[in-house]
C-alpha cells in the first residue's frame, strides 16, 4: 500500500508564488510522482509529472512557471508554482501508480490540498 499526503497549499494574490509537497511511503519502488488538479467545474487533469529516472513533462498552461523538484532519497516531491493566475484554483492531488500482477494498473491519490489564486 502507498500513502501520499501532501501539504503546502493555500490562498494568494495572482502573481504570487506557493510550493506544494508530497510525501509518499508504503513502498520503496516508487516510479511515478505527479501533480494533477481539479478546478471547479472540470475534469481532474495532470499539471506535473515525473519518473524515477528524471523524465518530466509539464501540461502547456503551466509551463514556464510551475517546476516539480523529486527527491528520491525521501520520495517527496515538490511543486514550485510562481506567478500564479486565478485560473490555476483547485485541490491540487498528489499520484503516483504501480503494476500489480493481479489487478494491473493501481492508481494511488493524496487527499488534496487546495489552491486559491485571488485576482
Amino acid at each position: 500500500q502507498v500513502q501520499l499526503v501532501e501539504s503546502g497549499g493555500g490562498l494568494v494574490q495572482a502573481g504570487g508564488s506557493l510550493r506544494l509537497s508530497c510525501e509518499a511511503s508504503g513502498r520503496s519502488d516508487i516510479d511515478a510522482l505527479d501533480w494533477y488538479r481539479q478546478s471547479p467545474g472540470k475534469q481532474r487533469e495532470a499539471v506535473a509529472q515525473s519518473t524515477w529516472s528524471g523524465y518530466i513533462t509539464y501540461a502547456d498552461s503551466v509551463k514556464g512557471r510551475f517546476t516539480i523538484i523529486r527527491d528520491n532519497t525521501k520520495n517527496i516531491v515538490h511543486l514550485q508554482m510562481n506567478d500564479l493566475k486565478p485560473e490555476d484554483t483547485g485541490v491540487y492531488y498528489c499520484h503516483t501508480d504501480r503494476n500489480d500482477e493481479i489487478y494491473g494498473l493501481i492508481d494511488y491519490w493524496g487527499q488534496g490540498t487546495q489552491v486559491t489564486v485571488s485576482s
